[in-house]
Parts: C-alpha cells; structure tokens; sequence
C-alpha cells in the first residue's frame, strides 16, 4: 500500500479487519467471563479476560443452541472463534463459535469462599443488624464525590425530604486502596460528629470494579460499626460481601435513598390523618360520654328524690372534662403549629440566600481593592517613568552634548584627548543623528574633573568637525 496515500476511516478499519481475520482465521482463547449481558436480539455479550488483559467477545443467537449450559459471569471458559474488526466502532473483537466451560472464575471462587467462611462465624446474622432510624436528620455518604451515585442519591433524598442534612466522606471505590480508605471512613464517622446512619455508595460495574466491596477487613469494619450501614453498591444483581456485612442493603444508591429518608409529603398526610382520627376519636368519646351523661340524669330525675347536688356534680364533671378535652386539643395544635414552624425555619432556601447577599459583599470589597491596587501601580508607574527619563542620556544629547566613539577596533566612549591620535578616525553621536570625523589635533587637559571632561568633549566636536 502507498504510504502517501490518503485513507478514509472506513478504509483504514477494512483494511484492519482484512489483516486481522486473515492471520487469525480460528483461534481458542482461555479466560473469565464478565460483564455478559444479553439484547433484545438474544446475541450474548461478554469481555473474556485473564490477570491482565481482557478483550470483547460475542457469540451470536444461533451458535447458542450448541452449549451444554448458558455461560454467567465468573466462568472459566475456553472460547473458539475468530478475530474481527467491527468497523463503524472501530473495535475488534473474538466472535465465538463454540465454548468450554472449565468451573467459576478465580475472583467469583474467592467471593463464594469468604462469604462462606464469614457465614459461618455469624458476621451475617440477622439478630446482629440494627434497623436505620425512620427519620434520620444526618446522612453520611462513604463513596467518591466524582461518581453519579453520589448526585443521584443527594438528588433523591433533598427531593423527598428537603431538611436533610448529608455529609459526603470522599474514597476511593475502585482499586487497590479503596478497601483501607473506606475502613479508615468508618472508623473518622464513628468517632467525629454524631450521624445517625452511614452509607457506602458506589454505582454499578464488573466484579473486579466492585471487588474492593469484598474485602474481608470490610466487611469486620462494617459489622464493628457502632452507626447502622447502609451498602448501596451496584445494580440490583450486584452483591457484595459488603451487602451481607451492612445492617441494611439497597439495591442501588437511588433506591437507598428512597429506603432511607421518607417523604414530606407523605408524613405530611399522615400527620393530617392523624389529626383527623384524633379529631374522631375525642368527639366519639364525648358523644359517648354526653350520653352516659344523659342517661344518668334521666335516672336521677326517675327517682322519687332528686339528687339535685348530684346533677349538680355531674354536670360540673361534664364542663370539666370538655374543657380538658378542648385544653389538650389545643396543646396539640400549638405543639403541630410549632413543628410546621420548624420545619419552615429549616429551609435550605433562607440559609442559600444568606450565603448569595454574602458573596455579593466579597465580590463588592474584591472589585474595590482590584480598583485601588490599580492606581497605586500607575503612579507607581509613572513616577519610575519621570526618573527614568530624567537620567536618560537621550536628554543630555538635547541639551548640546555629544557621544564621541572610536571607529576601528574596540569601540569605547573616548573621554580624554589623549585617548586618541591625530588622523584617527572617530564617530560623534549626536542627539539626531551621526557624524563621521578624522581628528586633525587634539587640545584639552588630562585633569579628570567634570568641567574639563565637558570642554573635552566640546573640543573634540570641534576638532572631528573636520572631515
């Protein structure tokens, strides 16, 4: 091929799936199965790596009917095929014609192992788990500030239950030391400032992305934990050894959200529920209460001797207890207007405006202090500019005065006549302009004082003159 011709992309991956299909027509490849995932078109999907590389495979619907088993992620399988380029992605990939299954993968053997071994100390036990509040006011988040699942469960629980407070400790999720900074996380949360439930947060991935989720030392950490934990980790098909550990497992951050902070507008209906059956109960009771009343004062009139102090009495117990019932209705309406009034003050819109008229002031004094060091630099400015033109030897030229310079050899400023020969050829620098001179005679004295240098040099203009 013409190294200087132009290829299109299209070309350019035809010409890679060429080469690649014809230098492997049909190979095997040994290795895990992950990330399999199966479309609407029934082709199976899936990456089938080793300890250090991995590549993507496909094994398409009708070579599916020749497996002994459908193959699941964690698998030890040899897959035979064919190397191919799918061109408008530009990825290669292995197109499988038949599998062999050799057992679970190495990472989901380790996952069945320690959960096993765990089980059986009773790290899992149910009577172990503590239930989250059902109200909590502070929520903090173990996971990594970069991820969505952060923005989605914050999303989710400020939307349910605006007056939440959530508190985000940053971790690495993923990678060799993502298990020792989340049980350090742990260990700040149940030390520092009081929170009432802990939340480890991560979206979904492969096995390997959720692997540090599966750390042993994890799993002790969470169960030591003196706050409930929450494990929100991955997909609903997502375990960890972190779920069995937690006190509570979510099948995704969003649904821990959802579990864990409850509506305000569902609380708000079940409070006015509430107050209705109250509201029900306290009139029923006092309607069977008038009743009785009533029934009571038909059998004293009945007799042939009233009781007159007797109905005296009841009827004074009557206005009592009705005005014990409007006094504790009352209470409750102010302890219910009070809690509204709570709710209100708590509003994150009031604390947001605090902070925006604050950082308008900052944004006032910097502008300010940006102007004034402004103008201090310009009349620093021009004051160096005033010096600078004071001292200038372009001004002592305007005055009259000139440059004498030597012509050949080393040019130096000559000062004395007896710096120069007769014939010597010299250059007189003026304020405008230059002069090229040959000197005739030299005059002047060799004193060095400022006066003899100034009428050495105006005998010398006057000398060089000559040309």
């Amino acid at each position: 091929m013409d190294s200087r011709r132009i290829l299109t992309v299209a070309e350019l991956n035809g010409s890679i799936r060429t080469l690649l299909e014809n230098r492997f027509p049909f190979i095997s490849v040994a290795g895990e199965i992950s990330n399999l995932h199966r479309p609407y078109s029934g082709h199976l999907y899936f990456t089938l790596k080793d300890a250090s590389a991995q590549i993507k495979a496909v094994l398409f619907k009708t070579q599916q009917r020749y497996l002994p088993e459908p193959p699941k992620d964690g698998m030890q399988v040899v897959c035979r095929g064919r190397i191919s380029v799918y061109e408008p992605r530009g990825e290669y990939q292995l197109i499988v014609d038949s599998v062999d299954f050799h057992g679970a993968g190495a990472l989901q053997l380790a996952f069945e192992q320690l959960k096993s071994r765990l089980a059986a100390e009773g790290l899992f036990d149910e009577h172990r788990k503590r239930p989250p509040p059902s109200l909590p006011r502070h929520i903090t988040l173990v996971t990594s500030p970069q991820g969505a699942a952060v923005h989605d469960f914050i999303r989710i629980a400020t939307r349910r239950y605006p007056p939440i407070r959530i508190a985000v400790y940053p971790v690495a999720v993923q990678g060799e030391r993502a298990a020792a900074e989340m049980i350090q996380a742990l260990a700040d949360i149940n030390a520092g400032p009081a929170t009432d439930v802990i939340v480890l947060c991560r979206g979904g991935g492969s096995i390997e992305d959720l692997w540090a989720f599966n750390d042993e030392q994890l799993a002790r950490a969470i169960r030591h934990s003196r706050l409930p934990v929450v494990s929100a980790v991955g997909h609903e098909i997502d375990f960890t050894i972190a779920d069995f550990a937690a006190d509570l497992r979510a099948p995704t951050p969003s649904g821990a959200a959802e579990l864990l902070v409850p509506d305000r507008s569902a609380l708000q209906r079940r409070v006015e529920n509430c107050r209705a059956r109250l509201h029900r109960t306290m009139g029923n009771r006092i309607d069977r209460y008038r009743q009785r009343l009533l029934l009571a004062r038909h059998h004293l009139e009945a007799m042939p001797h009233p009781l007159d102090r007797g109905m005296l009495q009841v009827d004074q117990m009557s206005l009592s207890l009705e005005l014990s019932i409007k006094t504790r209705l009352a209470a409750k309406a102010q302890q219910l207007a009070r809690a509204a009034l709570l709710l209100e003050q708590r509003n994150p819109a009031h604390r947001l405006a605090l902070h925006a008229q604050q950082l308008r002031g900052l944004q006032m004094r910097l502008a300010q202090a940006i102007g004034t060091l402004v103008q201090a630099k310009e009349e620093h400015f021009a004051r160096a500019t005033g010096v600078l033109q004071a001292v200038s030897p372009l001004a002592t030229l305007a005055r009259g005065y000139a440059i004498v310079r030597k012509i050949e050899g080393k040019r130096g400023v000559i000062t004395a006549a007896s710096q120069v020969k007769v014939n010597q050829r010299l250059e007189v620098r003026l304020h405008h302009g230059a002069l090229r001179c040959r000197v005739e005679v030299t005059e002047g004295n060799e004193e060095g004082t400022a006066d003899g240098e100034e009428k050495g040099l105006d005998d010398q203009s006057r000398t060089a003159s000559t040309c």
